[in-house]
C-alpha cells in the first residue's frame, strides 16, 4: 500500500484524520502513555534520535523533552498529513530540538553513522515494509554500538536477530532494545 498515494485521495484523507482522532484519543494516552514507553527506549540528553514513522506525533513532544536543547530528534513520515500535523504540533510548542520530515525509512537519506538511537514504535509491521531493507537502513545510519528500540511487536524480533546487523540487549517497559554490530 503506497501511504502517500492513499493520502492524496478524498477517502484517504478522511481514513487518515479519523486514524490521528483514534491515535491522539485521551484512552490510548491513559493506558499508552508515551512517557514510559520512551523510557523503556533508555533515550538520554543530548543524544540524537530518528523517529521512524512519527505519526501524530505522540512520541514527538516527550522525546524532545528527555533529550533535551543539546539534543536532536528526527521526526520522520511517509504520509504528509502527518508531517503537517507533528510540524503543527512542534510549532505550537515552540519547540526547537525537532527536524519533522517527509521521507522514507528505507532510504533515509541520513549521513551514515550519526545517530546514537532509532525508535521505531507502532509502525512494524507496516503492509509491505521490506524487513531487511529496513533494517539494513537502520544498521547504515546508527553510530557503531548505537540502539534502535522497538515497541511491539514482538514477532519481528527473530527478523531482527537473523539479520545479523543488531545484537538484543534487552527489553524494559514492552521496548525491546537492539544495538548495532558491526561484523
Amino acid at each position: 500500500m503506497d501511504t502517500e498515494a492513499l493520502g492524496q485521495t478524498r477517502t484517504g484523507r478522511f481514513f487518515m484524520r479519523i486514524m490521528a482522532a483514534i491515535m491522539e484519543s485521551r484512552l490510548r494516552y491513559k493506558f499508552f502513555g508515551p512517557q514510559k514507553i520512551l523510557e523503556g527506549a533508555g533515550i538520554k540528553e543530548g543524544m540524537k534520535i530518528l523517529e521512524v514513522g512519527c505519526g501524530t506525533g505522540f512520541f514527538t513532544i516527550n522525546a524532545s523533552k528527555m533529550i533535551g536543547e543539546n539534543g536532536l530528534l528526527i521526526s520522520m513520515d511517509t504520509s504528509p498529513l502527518s508531517v503537517e500535523m507533528v510540524t503543527k504540533k512542534v510549532e505550537n510548542a515552540n519547540i526547537k530540538n525537532v527536524k519533522v520530515i517527509k521521507g522514507n525509512t528505507l532510504d533515509t537519506k541520513l549521513e551514515g553513522s550519526s545517530l546514537d538511537e532509532i525508535f521505531i514504535f507502532g509502525v512494524i509491521p507496516a503492509p509491505k515494509l521490506p524487513m531487511d531493507k529496513l533494517l539494513s537502513e537502520m544498521h547504515r545510519i546508527l553510530k557503531p554500538n548505537g540502539i534502535m528500540a522497538v515497541w511491539p511487536p514482538s514477532w519481528v524480533h527473530h527478523s531482527i536477530i537473523k539479520s545479523g546487523q543488531f545484537k538484543y540487549i534487552g527489553k524494559k517497559n514492552s521496548v525491546r532494545n537492539y544495538q548495532r554490530v558491526d561484523k
